[in-house]
Parts: C-alpha cells; structure tokens; sequence
C-alpha cells in the first residue's frame, strides 16, 4: 500500500478503536462489559499510538495492549452463550461481534512487529485490522440488533444475522483456501448486509421516534448498497483477474463509506433507539 492509503486505513483503524467498538459494546447489554467499556481507552489508546509508531518493539508492545483489550471483549462470547444457551440468529451475530476485535488486535500485533502471521504480509495484516472491527464487529452487531429487534424479527432479518457471521468467516477462511472463497465470502457477506440495509429501510426507519434517527438509518442502510457492491466486484476481481478497484480506491470508497455511513451512522441510530425501547 502506499503512504496515502496506508494512513487513511490507519485512520479507519482509529476511529474502529476509539468510537465504534465502544459504541457497540455499550448497545450488546452483556454483564461486565459496562467496566471493559470504561476502561477501553487504556487499549485504545496504546492500540492508536502503534499505528503511528515505526514498526518494531514500542510499536508492537502499544499493539499487543490494544490485543489484550479486545481479548477481554471476546472472553465476553463464551461467557454470554453459557448465559444464554441460545445459538438463534441474533444471538449468534451478536457471539460474532464479540470474538471479532480479537481478530484484529492478533492481526495489528503481527502487522506492527513485521511478522508474516500465518505467512501473510504485512499489508494483507493491515488490512484484516479495519475490516475485522467494521465486517467482523459492527456489521455482526448490527445485524443482531435488526434480528432482535421485536419489530424486525422477521425471516430477512434472521438471514442477515446468519449470513453477516457466516461471510466474514468465509472472507477470513479465504485467505488460507484462496481468493474464489473470498469471493464466495464477499458473496454471503454482501447479501447479509444487503438485508440488514433492507430491513433497516422498510421497518426500522419508518418507526424510527425522532427525524435524526430516521436520517441516521437513512443513510446506514442506503450506503450498504454502494459499497457492498464495490467489495464484490473487488473480490470478483483478485479472483478472477478480470480489471477490479485498486486498494486505494477501496479504502477511499469502500472503506470510507461503510465506516462513516454504514457503521458509525447505524450504531448511533441504534444507541439512540435504545434510549426510546429495549430492543433486546
């Protein structure tokens, strides 16, 4: 990646760590994450600093505080299914988005010390940091919520809490089996958030208690339809050599767009609707 795009991801990244995943901590209603939210800023803040740091031995110690804060998050799946006992739809989005940052702090730690974790480069690590926190956490998350919601809880909802799970584990399974089961993956992967979006447009956003919500909701289900589309022809396109956007394309479009306006917009819109009504 060059310097533009290696920043701009970094600063995807940021924005992962300092506002949406405790954003979306405090939407799941999981006992004790309350006290891994208030303390997130001891790994968020270590885990920011490395992005900015040289790769090497500061860089690396600042990842793998970040990695040990997202693995206390993910301790929290575990404890939760032996809570529940529920392997539904929603729930099992929800179990998703709790093991995912784990993922991308294991990958920042690999990426920052200049180890090919798995034999994969230093830039394909890079990459699974922001698309593990957006993909694998806020996607998966959301999701759940759609399918939980009491108001929402119909077929096109439970798929999408199955398929958003199942496409990022296929998209990571894709970077061991080779890059048509990512495309496979980019496949399970936009159609569940294509029905998120659908979901969100035709049931949530019009019982939607205030214009803001409404606007937030808006524009997190419209963006999906644009950007999914971008990482299927992206996917299409290292599979099959066929001409596909350049990864600084991506993050500028892709990236840019389902941080801004599908993430942070959506799970504003939800903390906003968790004020109003209980949807779990």
């Amino acid at each position: 990646m060059g310097k533009g795009t290696t920043e701009l991801v970094n600063l995807l990244v940021l924005l992962g760590m300092g506002a949406v995943v405790p954003l979306g901590l405090a939407l799941i209603g999981e006992p004790g994450l309350a006290r891994v939210r208030r303390l997130w800023p001891l790994a968020a803040v270590p885990g920011a600093l490395s992005l900015w740091l040289p790769r090497g031995g500061l860089a690396t110690g600042s990842a793998a505080l970040y990695a040990l804060g997202t693995l206390a998050v993910a301790l929290h799946a575990p404890l939760r299914l032996r809570r529940t006992r529920s392997l539904a739809p929603a729930e099992l989005a929800v179990l998703t988005a709790l093991a995912a940052p784990a993922v991308a702090g294991t990958a920042l730690v690999a990426e920052r010390s200049g180890y090919p974790l798995f034999g994969f480069e230093p830039h394909v690590l890079a990459l699974t940091v922001p698309h593990f926190h957006y993909a694998g956490f806020t996607a998966a998350l959301v999701a759940g919520l759609v399918c939980r919601s009491t108001r929402a809880g119909s077929g096109a909802a439970r798929c999408a809490a199955l398929s958003v799970p199942a496409g990022t584990l296929l998209v990571l399974a894709g970077y061991f089996l080779g890059t048509w089961v990512q495309f496979a993956g980019a496949c399970v992967l936009t159609t569940g958030m294509w029905l998120v979006g659908l979901v969100t447009w035709r049931d949530l956003r019009p019982r939607a208690a205030d214009p803001v919500t409404a606007r937030l909701l808006t524009a997190s289900s419209a963006v999906l339809a644009l950007t999914m589309l971008l990482a299927l022809w992206w996917a299409l396109g290292q599979a099959s050599g066929l001409p596909h956007p350049t990864l600084a394309w991506m993050a500028a479009t892709h990236g840019v767009g389902n941080a801004l306006g599908f993430a942070l917009c959506s799970l504003l819109a939800w903390r906003r609707i968790t004020t109003t009504e209980d949807p779990r």
